[in-house]
């Protein structure tokens, strides 16, 4: 396990939104793309959140003042500063990060120039669907 790095285990390419992207739109992309979390990108396409449906779940019935959506976006609801690790980061490391930080996924990135450009994501069910190999 320790050779292999995230770039051999993630999920290549991200769906993405804007943080001015409304809430309803976001459910509606992730229903459509069975997918359980959108990266949200500013203008020039750099990773800053990450919103999952939990987010939404916790705003729609668990956080009373924010059950109505009218009005309210992604960056209301995003997870910020995104956590994220790069291609070559050793699954291990990879694995601590998502137990240290009590999260399902990470964002795959590569940073070039200042700039942070999401690739990919590893989730925990990437790591379970490699732990048989």
């Amino acid at each position: 396990m320790e050779e292999q790095t995230v770039r051999d285990w993630m999920h290549p390419g991200v769906i993405t939104c804007r943080p001015d992207t409304p809430v309803d739109q976001v459910a509606i992309t992730m229903d459509e793309k069975d997918i359980s979390a959108l990266v949200v990108v500013d203008e020039a396409g750099n990773a800053i959140g990450v919103i999952s449906r939990t987010d939404l779940v916790n705003a729609r019935f668990i956080q009373p003042y924010m059950k109505h959506w009218r009005g309210m976006s992604a960056e209301h609801l995003m997870s910020k500063p995104v956590i994220s690790v790069s291609p070559e980061t050793r699954i291990k490391e990879a694995v601590a990060v998502l137990q240290e930080r009590r999260i399902h996924r990470v964002v795959v990135v590569e940073q070039h120039a200042g700039r942070v450009r999401p690739i990919g994501i590893l989730s925990v069910t990437d790591l379970a669907r490699h732990m048989g190999e």
